[in-house]
């Protein structure tokens, strides 16, 4: 089911159990079904090159990776010489300067280059396999036959998901880097200062992955405007509020509307999307649909539905404003210097998921269904779904014999072999996900160096000690990271899998193993959020301090200890997440 060298073997036991895996429940919270190891293998080969060997972070090279019972646990490579470090500052500071000095200009071709691979995708053919070839392949040299398209198209499908994450890292390290360099000099020069305070002097900046729900608000107000607003009911499915709009000549004008809406920014995915069930809003609405209602709601009641971006920026602007004073003369022009850098790099941090995690993936994971499709046509799957229970490697030997067989008239033994497989795995997936993986296994490190870990996984030196003492299934407080200040106190709502994310009412806590971007049109609707794994510049720290909204990330087992309907309170400013009743 995994690839051979994703498992832990008696071959490599000795050094295996000496290092530190935590769970990376940020981007695979469930047990990985086989096809979708494509986006651990790539993404992993793609920051690894980018970090290790394009830009030699000088801390840290890549990261590796084990499957233990279906769940992706990680374990950094971190460089230890100091005369290896040294060499690799030299190779860093020289390409490094290269991008933050030219990053406009790159980063524009980047989207370019992106926007490329996405339309090919798109419109890549996914040919059947004819009864005969037509005329066209004897008359035009340049034409195929069937065999080779499919195999091609197959490879190339591949190929693209591999170019686009060699895009996904080539900035995001560098986003990361810019900001960790302006957090040491701010604790460097100011020891006293919080994480949360350095995070704040970098929010507020509107960056592309709010758009989708800045429209979606557009959209409840010109509901309430137009009167059609009675629609949007909650528990209502986005069919029943459509057939009902599409019943006036004001709803249709709404429907209109929202089509022109959908193109780019229904491209948002129901998730990180590295699983191939994450879904983009076109094709599952119900994300959408239940923050219009949301918004919808709370406009009706008066309240504001509006991300609070000019008072983060007030904010933003105090600290770094008295921060800033704070320091000795020679401090400042550096502290100016790097505060302005990481805000320029920021937008990119959450900007590159639009483009490369929804809007890419999406569309990756249906060209790879329609693969799916042609399998169960020709009965080597029962439902076209069952592709993504194979390995990448396995597709490619069940498309071999089947345009063996289609060209030699061959009995397939296809049909008989891959559908017991696929529900075996099925199933095993299924039993799989009712365990509760812990935060990390191995021996805790003496310090956690690598950037990318503690700035994306908030997986700090601290954290790790934390995580092995923290093992008490009736303990009543949690510890995480402060990523969001303020206390908030009410009713958990524990989500762990994507289709319960409609589920979440006014009012609750947010409880998940990570939240993701594309969440965000259900935050009108929450008062705080609580993740299990997460740093300060977790995806689910910078939401929540552009919502201006409580949020502890990091906790390592908040959605195991917390149930729905449980009362909470939530300190984001300590970091803390007391549980206050045991009801559910």
């Amino acid at each position: 089911m995994y690839p051979y060298y994703a498992v832990f073997d008696e071959a490599r036991r000795e050094q295996d159990e000496q290092r530190f895996w935590f769970w990376n429940s940020m981007h695979f919270p469930v047990p990985m079904p086989a096809f979708d190891v494509q986006c651990i293998d790539s993404p992993y080969q793609a920051v690894g090159s980018w970090q290790n060997r394009v830009f030699a972070v000088p801390p840290a090279m890549g990261i590796d990776y084990r499957v233990i019972n279906g769940f992706i646990y990680i374990s950094g490579n971190p460089v230890t010489d100091p005369e290896k470090i040294a060499e690799r500052v030299e190779f860093f500071q020289r390409r490094a300067s290269y991008y933050y000095e030219n990053w406009a200009e790159l980063y524009e071709k980047w989207k370019t280059k992106v926007r490329a691979l996405i339309d090919e995708v798109t419109d890549l053919h996914v040919p059947d396999l004819p009864e005969y070839e037509p005329d066209e392949v004897m008359y035009d040299d340049s034409r195929n036959t069937a065999f080779i398209n499919v195999l091609e198209a197959y490879q190339r499908t591949l190929r693209l998901g591999d170019l686009m994450w060699q895009a996904h890292f080539e900035f995001l390290l560098l986003g990361y880097g810019a900001y960790a360099t302006f957090a040491d000099h701010c604790k460097a020069n100011l020891p006293d200062i919080p994480d949360q305070h350095i995070a704040q002097m970098v929010a507020g900046i509107d960056v592309l992955l709010f758009k989708p729900d800045a429209e979606l608000r557009r959209l409840a107000r010109l509901a309430i405007d137009t009167g059609v607003d009675g629609a949007f009911l909650e528990g209502r499915t986005p069919e029943e509020i459509e057939a009902e709009l599409s019943q006036s000549d004001a709803g249709k004008s709404w429907l209109e509307e929202l089509e022109r809406v959908k193109d780019p920014w229904f491209n948002m995915a129901t998730g990180d999307g590295l699983y191939h069930y994450y879904r983009s809003w076109l094709d599952e609405p119900a994300i959408p649909y239940a923050s219009l209602i949301g918004h919808i709601n709370a406009l009706k009641a008066g309240e504001q539905i509006e991300r609070p971006t000019e008072e983060i920026q007030r904010e933003r602007d105090r600290l770094a404003g008295e921060y800033r004073e704070l320091l000795d003369d020679a401090a400042k022009q550096p502290f100016d210097e790097l505060l302005g850098l990481s805000r320029t790099v920021f937008p990119y941090v959450e900007e590159h998921k639009f483009f490369c995690d929804y809007w890419f993936l999406t569309r990756w994971w249906n060209k790879l269904r329609e693969f799916g499709e042609l399998l169960a046509r020709n009965d080597f799957l029962e439902d076209a779904e069952d592709i993504f229970q194979l390995g990448r490697h396995e597709v490619m030997s069940a498309l071999d014999e089947l345009v063996l067989c289609w060209a030699t008239g061959g009995a397939p033994r296809g049909p008989s072999y891959w559908p017991p497989i696929a529900a075996k795995r099925k199933e095993l997936l299924a039993k799989l996900a009712d365990w509760t993986p812990p935060p990390a296994v191995g021996v805790a490190p003496e310090v956690v160096t690598d950037p990318m870990t503690i700035m994306l996984w908030g997986v700090t030196t601290q954290r790790v000690h934390e995580w092995a003492r923290s093992q008490d299934p009736n303990a009543t407080e949690l510890i995480g990271a402060p990523a969001s200040p303020g206390i908030v106190e009410g009713p958990a709502r524990v989500v762990k899998t994507v289709d319960q994310i409609a589920d979440v009412r006014e009012g609750e806590i947010l409880v998940c193993s990570i939240t993701s971007p594309a969440w965000a049109p259900i935050f009108s609707k929450i008062k705080a959020a609580v993740t299990d794994i997460g740093g300060v510049m977790s995806h689910a720290a910078i939401v929540c301090r552009e919502y201006g909204m409580p949020a502890v990330v990091g906790t390592g087992r908040a959605t195991s200890q917390i149930r729905t309907g449980q009362t909470i309170r939530v300190d984001g400013t300590a970091g803390t997440v007391a549980i206050l009743d045991g009801s559910a």
